[in-house]
């Protein structure tokens, strides 16, 4: 069988009360439209926690620094319209500097602050478990997995189709 190299992505989650903060991606977003979603991105040429700051500041136009990153769970996804599989990492920031604003509004219609008992739909389906994952105490979620939770019938990914 051949090796197929995994993505990984780097998500943010802000909490502040009892509230996330989320994105809605853009009507004309190249993935997820009109869907809500982390502040994420995908690893390029960088550490998974670079990836995470430098996320931040091109979306969101807020400072951080990588000590103020805690790991706090995994999804380790496989869509049937992707043909590679996603590590997504989420990273609870612990500290930042600014106020959300919308810096890619050509990626992201708007920011909001969403009660954790009360997620807006549609959200992405791996950012739903991850939160639901990190509220039961759990650390990995593995998602389209054979023998492992299926992805909904609106999957939205955050990162690119390579071929």
């Amino acid at each position: 069988m051949a090796t197929t190299l995994n993505l990984i992505g780097s998500h943010l989650l802000f909490e502040r009360n009892d509230e996330v903060l989320l994105g809605l991606r853009g009507p004309d977003a190249q993935f997820a439209p009109d869907t809500w979603h982390f502040p994420a991105g995908c690893c390029e040429h960088e550490s998974v926690k670079q990836c995470a700051v430098r996320e931040a500041e091109e979306e969101l136009g807020l400072l951080l620094a990588p000590e103020h990153l805690d790991l706090v769970h995994t999804v380790h996804l496989l869509d049937p319209d992707n043909p590679r599989p996603l590590m997504e990492l989420i990273f609870r920031v612990t500290c930042w500097r600014g106020e959300p604003q919308l810096m890619e509004p050509d990626k992201c219609s708007a920011w909001a602050w969403w009660p954790k008992a009360a997620l807006p739909l549609p959200i992405v389906p791996y950012a739903k478990a991850a939160l639901e994952g990190i509220a039961a105490g759990s650390t990995y979620t593995e998602l389209g997995w054979p023998d492992g939770r299926p992805l909904s019938h609106r999957t939205a990914l955050t990162t690119p189709k390579e071929s």
